[in-house]
């Protein structure tokens, strides 16, 4: 069973590659972020042609989720992040699938620091904390996954010099993040990769994706439900060099029906 995500940068202008995606690879589950689209305006039907049901949480222009599984409805669970009722971003969305609780999240990039956007980032880490506690306290097999927009480490970038000043590396940002992890969830993606130099996104100035500048910051965290059965995790990197690709690749991890140890 693979789940992944991928943030597609604009669901209309990039279809033709995400169709393109989902046919090649086939997850049983695919998270998106950054959709652009308002509600009425999303293609579930283009995803229906192809086998995939569809739930999003949509808005104009910037932002959105959605949770797409190969064969069978997501059963929605929660819409927004809960915690400050005056935030309208669509930025998270929550549903059952297939005996696996899935979130998806488009985390705030947080730039300029320091500043409102940045507290707005650290704020939403923080609501993020109290849900995962929410569904850890469930004890089901849970993934929380998409664009977190944290390099939570130094192996996790290309240059540290380069993003030293940005939102998604200062030390505010990786303490949240890392918080995350000591309350008990694994990073899939870190797991397999304990060197680091694996990246999820590439700008698409300055010849970032040729000279391979990248860096990682699109994560899937697993409850130990989920994690005892993890068998692999990845990149798919070849479809950033598709042409009129997102600047993100798609990530993804594979699980076994019944944990490892059964």
């Amino acid at each position: 069973m693979r789940i992944a995500s991928f943030n597609i940068n604009g669901v209309k202008a990039r279809l033709p590659r995400l169709l393109e995606w989902l046919s090649e690879t086939r997850p049983k589950v695919a998270c998106l972020q950054e959709v652009k689209s308002q509600d009425e305006g999303f293609p579930a039907e283009e995803f229906a042609k192809i086998g995939y049901e569809a739930i999003w949480h949509g808005q104009k222009g910037f932002n959105g989720v959605a949770i797409l599984a190969d064969g069978i409805k997501p059963i929605e669970t929660q819409r927004r992040l809960p915690g400050d009722d005056t935030d309208e971003m669509a930025r998270y969305l929550e549903a059952d699938v297939d005996g696996v609780r899935i979130a998806c999240i488009y985390l705030p990039n947080g730039n300029p620091q320091p500043g409102p956007k940045f507290d707005y980032k650290l704020a939403w880490m923080e609501r993020l904390r109290d849900r995962m506690r929410d569904l850890w306290a469930l004890e089901v097999p849970c993934a929380v996954i998409g664009d977190y927009n944290v390099i939570p480490q130094d192996k996790d970038t290309y240059s540290v010099r380069a993003m030293a000043n940005d939102a998604l590396m200062q030390p505010e940002s990786r303490d949240a993040y890392q918080r995350l992890l000591a309350d008990g969830w694994t990073d899939a993606l870190d797991t397999y990769n304990p060197r680091g130099g694996v990246w999820t996104y590439w700008d698409y100035q300055a010849g970032a994706w040729q000279r391979d500048h990248g860096f990682r910051i699109d994560h899937m965290l697993l409850s130990p439900e989920l994690a005892d059965r993890m068998v692999a995790a990845g990149v798919d990197k070849e479809y950033r060099g598709h042409e009129k690709a997102s600047d993100h690749a798609p990530v993804w991890f594979e699980v076994s029906r019944q944990p490892a140890s059964d």
